[in-house]
């Protein structure tokens, strides 16, 4: 993967701005260290960082090609997996090719093809051409939205970036957060309301959309979206074909020049991802494929079974990488290293995240990226087959909110009154909740537990699933490592979106159908395991350090946090985090007290090393 940067200004000349671009780039090293790439001329200037996973030579950027008399210019950030197939259809069409990369495939197929060049891509992607003769910008972010683009518009200039802290290194834009940007920390965190990216007058290209600024004028339009249709296919016809595109998108995602593992959690999704990996090395002649697990030390001591988390993890991927014949490595996250970098993901989010779940995750992939480059995931099967608590409680699905956020009133007791009031955060969820709803393909004459079901599966693939990419992303890039995600290809979203709950839920399991389509790839006491998220931290000494973490910024009168939280609802939380207590989280499955506290702490740190200026 890699960073891009660039700066548009149709009424100055930026030949003398290589610095400010190139500080622009700067804070993306991480998403590229291995080589840079800087271009001006006198209205654009890209900056770009590399992170060599396909043709080391003849992917440099930025990437500059001439059709004719047209000259473009190219910043990309992701992997086509239809690179070979695209690069046919353009060579029909006459171009002709220097390398092999898939920059060049993208560059190539924009210059053929112009907007309409995204409907041909398979793959996970952010990039921006400058049209030279049109001076104009093109920019375009993949179907599911696994890689970032932020952009801002100030004056005559246009900004974008893969990361904000690459967007606020340019002296235009300010770390100002209005009461929409603080709404968004406060009430709808650590997940975002897509489109939005927190700092005012700064955006989020939405996933499918595409992007043309020009001087007059922004545009930005849908090239993908879910829609609803009668799905006609019977349960046998619908077993195979997702086991045919599953085996389809992951042999796909295995191509690379640099060495790629998998993770494998011992849960479902990750071992069907590996699973398949397995039998494509093994008919390929290819050396065993290298597993990763991470488990937080003393887990199994600790650890306390709930609705959300059934058993630990570890022991069942130590048995299915015995089984499926890899070579495992066990990422063992000790409690000193994980309080030491409580704060450490708020520098690769920008914005406060999912506490601990973020810390472990980072660690987890800087020890992946010792030995491999690129790893494949199994996020996003969740949100695609169903398997989240909330498609299945009564309470999540009759909420009128987002089923993963059921305790608002809980989060807000530690948010001050007149903040609260100020600004609406009870309305502000609604709305947002509401917003959502509309968008919702349908389909007349549903059933309503099938409508509601399809409203759910939209909220968590549209809403959700953004969060838990931008954690994969922003932790794994931290590392320098590449991160695949095969359950977020579109053309298994699309299709098993329009599968019937009754076949999404078959034999009476969480995920029938996914287990149904693996049958015959895994052991049968896996295949039927019970669901076991990303997991948390049971350990006491974390609880403990995230405790005295808050009373000291309770006790510190210059904390920027204090203005905006209730004291005493915040010391109510202290008081009860210690106290035996029902699972209740108040984000996703594994967010609970704890979670909060440290989700204060980052918000604390946020406002204090980003230098944020409220203004509301």
């Amino acid at each position: 993967m890699c960073g891009i940067a660039g700066w548009i200004d149709w009424q100055r000349d930026l030949t003398n701005e290589r610095e400010a671009v190139a500080a622009m780039g700067r804070p993306l090293l991480c998403r590229g260290p291995d080589a840079e790439g800087l271009w001006v001329s006198p209205f654009a200037a890209f900056a770009h960082r590399r992170l060599v996973v396909v043709d080391p030579t003849g992917g440099t950027q930025p990437m500059t090609r001439t059709l004719g008399d047209r000259r473009y210019t190219l910043v990309y950030n992701g992997e086509l997996y239809n690179t070979e197939e695209v690069r046919r259809e353009l060579q029909s069409l006459g171009l002709s090719f220097r390398s092999y990369s898939d920059t060049e495939v993208v560059l190539m197929a924009y210059m053929a093809w112009g907007k309409s060049c995204v409907d041909h891509f398979n793959g996970i992607f952010a990039f921006a051409v400058w049209d030279e003769a049109q001076r104009q910008v093109f920019l375009a972010r993949d179907r599911l939205g696994v890689k970032p683009l932020f952009y801002a518009r100030r004056g005559s200039s246009f900004l974008f970036a893969s990361e904000l802290k690459s967007l606020l290194a340019h002296p235009l834009v300010l770390p100002i957060v209005d009461a929409q940007g603080l709404a968004e920390v406060l009430a709808i965190g650590p997940a975002r309301t897509p489109g939005t990216g927190v700092f005012k007058g700064v955006s989020e290209l939405r996933a499918g959309h595409w992007l043309v600024a020009t001087e007059q004028r922004v545009q930005t339009e849908p090239y993908w979206k879910l829609e609803a249709h009668k799905h006609t296919d019977s349960l046998d016809e619908t077993v195979s074909r997702v086991r045919e595109l599953l085996i389809d998108t992951v042999e796909r995602q295995l191509v690379s020049d640099v060495p790629v593992c998998t993770f494998l959690s011992g849960g479902l999704d990750s071992s069907a991802v590996t699973a398949i990996a397995t039998r494509y090395y093994q008919r390929q002649g290819l050396n065993p494929l290298h597993t990763y697990s991470v488990e937080i030390a003393d887990m199994e001591k600790y650890f306390e079974a709930n609705h959300f988390q059934k058993s630990v993890d570890a022991p069942w991927a130590r048995y299915l990488a015995e089984y499926l014949g890899t070579e495992h490595h066990s990422v063992v996250v000790e409690i000193p290293d994980l309080i030491r970098n409580l704060m450490t993901p708020l520098r690769w989010r920008d914005v406060p995240g999912m506490a601990d779940i973020d810390v472990s995750m980072y660690l987890f992939c800087k020890e992946v990226k010792l030995n491999h480059t690129v790893a494949i995931t199994g996020e996003a099967a969740d949100e695609v087959f169903g398997g989240y608590p909330w498609f299945h409680s009564r309470d999540a699905r009759d909420a009128d909110t987002f089923p993963w956020s059921l305790q608002l009133p809980r989060r807000l007791q530690v948010v001050a009154p007149w903040v609260q009031k100020k600004l609406k955060l009870e309305e502000y969820v609604a709305q947002r909740y509401h917003e959502a709803l509309a968008e919702v393909p349908r389909l007349p004459g549903e059933d309503p537990h099938e409508a509601r079901v399809r409203e759910i599966g939209y909220l968590s693939i549209t809403r959700f699933l953004p969060t838990l990419l931008d954690r994969k992303d922003r932790m794994s890039m931290g590392a320098s490592l590449e991160a695949r995600v095969p359950f977020t290809d579109h053309r298994m979203v699309e299709y098993v979106f329009n599968v019937p709950w009754s076949m999404k839920a078959c034999d009476g399991e969480v995920k029938g159908l996914l287990r149904r389509a693996m049958k015959g790839f895994l052991p049968d006491d896996a295949l039927y395991r019970k669901k076991s998220p990303y997991p948390g931290t049971p350990n006491p000494e974390y609880l403990q350090a995230v405790r005295e973490e808050i009373l000291s910024m309770l006790d510190d009168a210059d904390a920027p946090i204090r203005p905006l939280i209730r004291e005493e609802g915040v010391r109510d939380l202290v008081t009860t985090s210690f106290q035996p207590h029902e699972h209740r989280p108040w984000f996703g499955q594994i967010m609970g007290t704890t979670q909060m506290l440290h989700y204060l702490l980052e918000v604390n740190q946020w406002l204090r090393e980003y230098q944020v200026r409220l203004e509301f």
